[in-house]
């Protein structure tokens, strides 16, 4: 399906040791250890386990985890700036520069410049990075279908409002509106006073 870059390797069956490993502690801490523990870790350890079940899958198609952030961006937005989806896939620049090329030599996409517009780099999809959807999208669906066994559509319904909630509200925190305030804006620290047991002048 997929071409290689240069030191991948397929996992094999002493991959999965470390992930069954991984998921057998995760449970117990949720079981046994600390059932009680805050949402944020919860919500962490869903997240990997999610993605552990995913890589899984994209390795026995050649495909590296960190190139399906980019492809499935790119699978909804084609032609975009490569800052723009370093934005959308929440990560660094050089983050994205280093997997674009690794992206680009394996045939996935192609970057190029616009005429009218030589400083931004804009990244496209090649005929291969767009056949590639329709063999990784159904691998995410497989994932998702597994996570909700045993839950009912009110259930499913429930959890994404709670979780849709719990992002909104985040994203409303008020630290995060004053670290985004103008310097001048801001209210100044107060000074610290004088150390406990120092004489004044």
């Amino acid at each position: 399906m997929s071409r290689r870059a240069p030191g991948d390797a397929r996992p094999g069956p002493a991959a999965t040791a470390p992930a069954d490993e991984v998921a057998r502690r995760v449970l117990k801490h949720w079981h046994e250890a600390v059932p009680s523990d805050r949402n944020a870790h919860l919500v962490k350890d869903t997240t990997r386990s999610f993605l552990r079940s995913l890589q899984l899958r994209l390795g026995q198609h050649d495909v590296q985890l960190g190139h399906w952030t980019f492809l499935r961006i790119l699978w909804h937005r084609d032609g975009i700036t490569q800052r723009e989806l370093s934005t959308e896939a929440g990560v660094m620049e050089p983050t994205t520069l280093i997997a674009l090329r690794a992206m680009e030599a394996l045939g996935y996409i192609r970057r190029e410049h616009k005429p009218d517009n030589r400083k931004n780099i804009y990244v496209y999809l090649t005929p291969l990075g767009r056949r590639l959807e329709k063999t990784l999208v159904p691998l995410a669906e497989e994932v998702n279908a597994i996570a909700v066994q045993g839950l009912s559509a009110k259930d499913i319904a429930l959890a994404r409002r709670v979780l849709l909630t719990m992002i909104a509200n985040l994203a409303h925190d008020p630290v995060l509106d004053a670290d985004a305030a103008p310097e001048s804006s801001r209210k100044p620290k107060p000074k610290p006073g004088p150390k406990p047991g120092r004489p004044r002048d």
